[in-house]
């Protein structure tokens, strides 16, 4: 039932984890020496290309009372949104482009076409998610507290509707992110002061208010006499957006390999445990550089989380380093196609909307959750003398992937 000790379970040694470590922080210092002028005009062709969609889909929804109008003003709409929350906003908050002194894309003043306030996303985004990836009781992003996607987490009957509260959530993913920092449940139980919480609620309605006004007032007013189809569109764009946020975040953090881990002397963590546990507990998309692009370059998630201030179109160049690492150590590199890795987060949101008795595989030993247990104890790195090669965690989750599958067809 998750992870309890992280270096037990990646079959590393202390002083393997701090060699890792070192690797990984002379990949950070190399980026960061060579960051320029190619990344500076990479980000600022971005925002020409975002703003570029944005007023051509407005300008095409003038004539939005024709179909076709309509559906290429959504699109282009659609496609800003995405682009302005992922590759422009997620990233600018993360500090990715600090170090260009530049104001109008610095982390401290951006704030995103998104009903939830940029303030109340770098904490719980930036602080709490990528400080505790995947911890289960400090990281609110697993299930975000309405989803069951680990056996760790009791089932209760309302899990039974997992599916369900998926597809809202996909379907409102920025209602999703601006509730989230509000922690209501918290709240309701009276573990958060009153005055803090009016606060919160105060600033998301501010948010939610300027929001809707920009998209269902302001702008399907100014189309005139199409403003009721402009309307509609702006609300597609808006759920284009939120249906693909929502699959990107979830391939990057649910498929199977994407690990979870205890509260465990998780405070005493160096930053090389840090590390281990950021590329244990993300997963990455394979796809075209245009996948890489509208994902904010998320297909990259391992790298991402192991390096989440550095400039995100310098994640595929850091992936072959991080890949050769991974290789070195015998750690497992969680990737693949963009629908298997979705369908793997919605084939365990399917599963888990069930209790335990009803699942195949051991709650230490299944697709979706792991812990050092599946190892039966046998979790030590074996060196070949001759060859130098490592056979390691990676080596071991095939072992047990193979005796799962042995015990599956005798069971059939």
């Amino acid at each position: 039932m998750a992870i309890a000790d992280v270096k037990e379970y990646a079959h590393l040694t202390e002083s393997d984890v701090e060699a890792l470590g070192r690797e990984l922080d002379a990949i950070r210092r190399d980026v960061e020496a060579s960051r320029g002028e190619r990344d500076a005009r990479y980000v600022r062709n971005t925002i020409r290309l975002q703003r570029s969609l944005e007023v051509g889909g407005r300008v095409v929804l003038f004539a939005s009372r024709r179909r076709p109008a309509w559906w290429a003003g959504a699109g282009m709409l659609g496609m800003a949104k995405i682009i302005e929350n992922m590759e422009l906003g997620h990233n600018v908050m993360h500090g990715q482009w600090d170090w260009m002194n530049d104001p109008e894309i610095h982390s401290t003043s951006w704030e995103w076409d998104n009903t939830g306030p940029s303030a109340h996303w770098k904490q719980t985004h930036n602080y709490l998610h990528h400080k505790y990836t995947n911890v289960l009781g400090m990281d609110d992003d697993v299930g975000y507290g309405l989803l069951r996607v680990t056996r760790d987490q009791r089932w209760k009957p309302f899990n039974a509707g997992n599916l369900v509260y998926n597809t809202l959530l996909a379907l409102m993913f920025q209602y999703g992110v601006a509730v989230q920092h509000l922690e209501l449940g918290k709240a309701l139980k009276g573990r958060v002061p009153k005055a803090e919480t009016q606060r919160k609620l105060r600033e998301v309605g501010e948010k939610i208010g300027k929001q809707v006004l920009k998209d269902y007032v302001v702008h399907p007013a100014v189309t005139g006499p199409a403003w009721k189809s402009t309307l509609t569109a702006n609300l597609l764009a808006n759920v284009i957006r939120n249906v693909w946020t929502n699959a990107i975040i979830f391939c990057g953090h649910f498929p199977d390999g994407a690990e979870k881990f205890t509260k465990a002397d998780i405070d005493k963590e160096t930053q090389a445990e840090w590390y281990l546990r950021q590329m244990l507990g993300s997963a990455n998309i394979t796809g075209s550089r245009a996948m890489d692009f509208m994902s904010g370059n998320l297909s990259y998630q391992i790298e991402h989380h192991v390096f989440p201030d550095l400039p995100s179109n310098r994640y595929a160049e850091i992936a072959v380093r991080v890949r050769e690492l991974c290789d070195k150590y015998d750690l497992p590199y969680t990737t693949g196609p963009f629908l298997i890795q979705y369908g793997k987060s919605w084939r365990t949101i399917a599963k888990l909307s069930l209790p335990n008795k009803y699942l195949k595989a051991t709650a230490d030993d299944a697709p979706e959750t792991a812990s050092e247990r599946r190892f039966g104890g046998n979790t030590t790195a074996l060196v070949d003398p001759e060859t130098g090669k490592r056979s390691g965690l990676r080596t071991a989750i095939g072992r047990s992937r193979r005796r799962r599958g042995v015990r599956s067809s005798i069971a059939r």
